[in-house]
């Protein structure tokens, strides 16, 4: 099913089963979040089921939101990515903004970790490797996705013992420009999950794409031991934390794991973006290599779209020399 979305929702769209929107006919509410409801339909155009996510009504009232919804679904939709689920089409209807995509039978990472707890490491790093490419694609689109969390990853069945899983990124219809907007919608509504945002999401200064990469830390964190990088007990002190305090180190949490991994998570959450990663598969390289045991977690960024490559481990060293 689609991703589960948390949070309030007020203004619903109205969307009793049965109700034709837009050539499409409402099965099902499978999700829900501050700004939309989704729901299972069926393409009644093209006979094929769908996930339909209709906006909250104030959002089509808004004109500068209407302008950015549109632009950013035609740029999502273009991307053509093996691990972003696909957007079929984007409009209004009735007053109402919705965007149809493909539905992913499955379930998303939240629900997976609510039911089975930290997951193993290589099943961690599975899943984070297809979001990386996901959001390291969305970037070279220009695209920054703002609100990366377990909700919006999709954990479908894979194709083989050795693929056992195939993740979706969704929710790019909702996403900004980077460098281009504050960490605030014009409707007053923040962009971001609290207990995956970046600091500089908190503090309205511009972003580009190591905002996902901080965001992308804090899931793949929580992926491996059970909990995000910060619990407070309200949302102020859980925004003061994101922009000051120091996460717990994960070997306190995961005492298994090398304690480079502790390196390689103080660089993907970094306060500063500059301190940070380059792009999302460079950490999720850096990871990999802790996670073997090389304890040569690679710190240097790359450019996007170029993950690192650890150094060989020591008893290979003979067979790289020149």
């Amino acid at each position: 099913m689609m991703a589960r979305d948390t949070g309030p929702f007020s203004g619903r769209p109205s969307a009793p089963n049965g109700r034709r929107i837009a050539g499409y006919r409402i099965e099902h509410e499978i999700g829900r979040g501050g700004m939309a409801v989704v729901y299972r339909a069926q393409d009644l155009r093209l006979d094929r089921t769908v996930a339909l996510k209709l906006l909250a009504p104030e959002l089509a009232r808004n004109e500068t939101f209407r302008r950015r919804f549109t632009h950013e679904s035609r740029v999502a939709a273009a991307i053509d990515h093996p691990h972003i689920v696909p957007i079929y089409e984007a409009g209004e209807a009735d007053g109402v903004l919705y965007i149809a995509m493909r539905y992913v039978a499955g379930r998303d990472l939240r629900a997976l970790l609510d039911r089975e707890g930290p997951l193993p490491p290589a099943t961690a790093l599975r899943i984070a490797t297809q979001v990386a490419s996901a959001l390291d694609a969305a970037h070279d689109h220009g695209l920054v996705h703002r609100d990366v969390k377990p909700g919006n990853i999709l954990v479908a069945e894979g194709t083989d013992s050795d693929h056992p899983e195939h993740v979706y990124l969704t929710d790019f219809g909702l996403t900004k420009k980077s460098l281009s907007l504050s960490g605030f919608t014009t409707v007053g509504q923040f962009v971001g999950t609290l207990d995956y945002v970046a600091p500089e999401q908190i503090s309205g200064k511009p972003v580009d794409g190591r905002c996902d990469v901080y965001g992308l830390g804090c899931v793949v964190y929580e992926t491996l031991s059970g909990r995000p990088p910060f619990q407070r007990d309200d949302d102020m002190a859980l925004l003061w934390a994101h922009q000051y305090d120091q996460p717990p180190p994960l070997t306190r949490l995961c005492p298994d794991l090398e304690d480079a991994v502790d390196t390689v998570f103080a660089k993907a959450l970094a306060k500063s973006p500059d301190d940070r990663y380059g792009s999302c598969l460079a950490f999720v390289a850096a990871l990999r290599a802790a996670t073997a045991g090389t304890g040569r977690a690679s710190l240097a960024p790359t450019p996007a779209g170029h993950p690192e490559v650890p150094a060989p481990p020591d008893w290979a060293r003979p067979v790289f020399r020149r």
